[in-house]
């Protein structure tokens, strides 16, 4: 069965239907959609189930290929490894949820629903397409058609409350965007140029592993996709936009655009920068840690400054993918596994903490912490589970993430002391910029203004609740069994490593001195 190119087309697809649904019937629009992504999701979990691990399985599974323009070598090439599975994973469950999140926004903002809708669809198979491409020329134009539906769901569909500030976020985010794919663009020209074999070009990523290059086209290669991957991650100091576009989106499409689509840059990194590029790799890797380290500690430091909920989601975000890149750049399995597991369970926690901070919003109308204090009087329930949020993403034991980030905390210590004890700073400020949120907005004496609005006295619906529900089991049963989902990254984790560094000192025992009779 071709799992990959259905999974694709189905929300393609989808969207070109939703899209033609009359203006006039948005019951309909939203009823398409959520069916759309549930059957997306359901051929997910039939992927899942058809992925195989163990001993002797190769990295690429599921593969497909079609001819596409042969003259340059250039195909519709599916196939997913471990990381990409649990991505796609993320996005098939978190799309169906952001649907149901979303289901009143934009009628409440007097906007076209089919076209909302019709947005989010096409965002998921762009994103689908991102992590299933094993053709780079593919990947590159997947990487660039998500800018579209984005930039359309913050510009047309975001905030209210500043329209101008709505408009000037949607047009930072693409041309931040569009400027890191320009880079890629022209390394993926010369990687097919420079990578040809006895006069046969190709864009194919496993051909290409293969390849020899010079050391200096290497170091150039390796530069143009990670700056193309460091603006969408994003890092240090490439990061500006996000703190915009992420204020300024709906909270379901921020929810997808921090939780998700941000990942397509750490994903890139661990399946083009090092596989295609290792001695660069390893020659560009202090500075990689070292943005990751300044990225940790800048973005914690300004989040406790933030009054918009949403700008200091955003910013957190920041610092966490500062883990990520120590993780990825630590070259060890330890971290490395870390640093993926820690892709899925911050999509899972900010996707959890925007959608509840969406649904503070509607409520209130306000984005603003300081137009908040107390709300947890007249809504304890969902006080209760933006608490839940709030903890997940400081990585509080018994949550998901926090086996993720000491995967990434242990496995960096083994090889670089220094950056791993630097980094647990991050971990003290997050505890300060989350518990200070959660006390602004839902503890201490209620805001008066909150007692006449009408929206404050209901708590969360039924619908919320199911949107709720499957994230927090998730960070729950992760926090305590993360073993299925590891069985599924290690082995793609390592194959990326064994291209970069030996064996031995991808996974390096701690040093320890113990003394006798201590």
């Amino acid at each position: 069965m071709k799992y990959l190119s259905i999974l694709t087309l189905v929300p393609l697809v989808g969207a070109l239907v939703v899209a033609f649904v009359p203006r006039s019937k948005p019951q309909l629009a939203k009823q398409l959609a959520l069916l759309v992504s549930l059957v997306a999701l359901g051929v997910a979990v039939a992927t899942w189930l058809a992925f195989k691990t163990g001993p002797g399985t190769p990295r690429l599974q599921l593969q497909e290929s079609f001819t596409w323009i042969p003259a340059w070598g250039a195909k519709f090439s599916f196939g997913v490894d471990g990381i990409a599975l649990v991505m796609i994973a993320l996005i098939a469950l978190l799309v169906p949820l952001v649907i149901l999140s979303s289901w009143h926004d934009a009628e409440r903002s007097q906007r076209s629903v089919p076209a909302y809708f019709a947005l989010l669809l096409a965002l998921e198979g762009m994103m689908i397409g991102n992590f299933v491409a094993t053709d780079v020329l593919m990947f590159y134009l997947f990487f660039e058609l998500m800018l579209v539906p984005m930039y359309f769901l913050i510009g047309s569909f975001g905030s209210d409350v500043q329209p101008k500030q709505r408009q000037y976020a949607a047009v930072k985010f693409f041309l931040y965007s569009l400027v890191g794919g320009l880079f890629m663009l022209a390394a993926v020209i010369g990687l097919w140029v420079l990578g040809a074999k006895g006069g046969q070009h190709t864009f194919d990523w496993q051909t290409l592993t293969s390849a020899e290059f010079t050391t200096t086209a290497q170091r150039w290669l390796f530069l143009g996709f990670f700056l193309a991957f460091a603006i969408k991650a994003p890092f240090f100091p490439f990061h500006t936009w996000l703190p915009d576009a992420g204020g300024a989106a709906p909270a379901g499409a921020a929810a997808l655009l921090v939780g998700v689509m941000d990942k397509v840059g750490t994903f890139g990194i661990l399946r083009y920068c090092l596989p295609l590029f290792p001695e660069a790799s390893r020659w560009f890797a202090p500075w990689a840690i070292a943005l990751s380290l300044v990225g940790i500690i800048y973005a914690a430091l300004l989040a406790v400054g933030q009054n918009d909920l949403k700008r200091l989601v955003s910013y957190t975000s920041i610092a966490h993918f500062g883990f990520i890149g120590i993780g990825i750049f630590a070259f060890t399995i330890q971290a490395g596994s870390g640093s993926v597991l820690y892709m899925l369970n911050h999509g899972l926690a900010t996707g959890l903490l925007f959608l509840v901070v969406g649904m503070f919003v509607a409520r209130r109308g306000s984005t603003m912490i300081g137009d908040f204090g107390g709300a947890g009087k007249l809504l304890p329930v969902l006080a209760g589970v933006f608490f839940i949020a709030g903890m997940a993403s400081l990585a509080l034991p018994g949550l998901a993430p926090f086996v993720s980030e000491f995967l990434v905390l242990i496995g960096t210590f083994t090889v670089n002391k220094t950056v791993a004890v630097i980094a647990t700073v991050g971990i003290i400020l997050a505890a300060a910029y989350v518990l200070w949120m959660v006390q602004r907005t839902t503890q201490g004496t209620l805001n008066d203004k909150l007692r006449d609005l009408e929206p404050m006295k209901k708590d969360l619906s039924l619908r919320e609740g199911v949107v709720v529900a499957p994230l927090i089991a998730l960070l729950l049963v992760l926090g305590f069994y993360p073993k299925p989902v590891l069985d599924v990254i290690n082995p793609a984790v390592q194959a990326t490593l064994n291209g970069v560094v030996s064996p031995e000192r991808s996974d390096p025992a701690p040093a320890t001195t113990v003394e006798a009779g201590k």
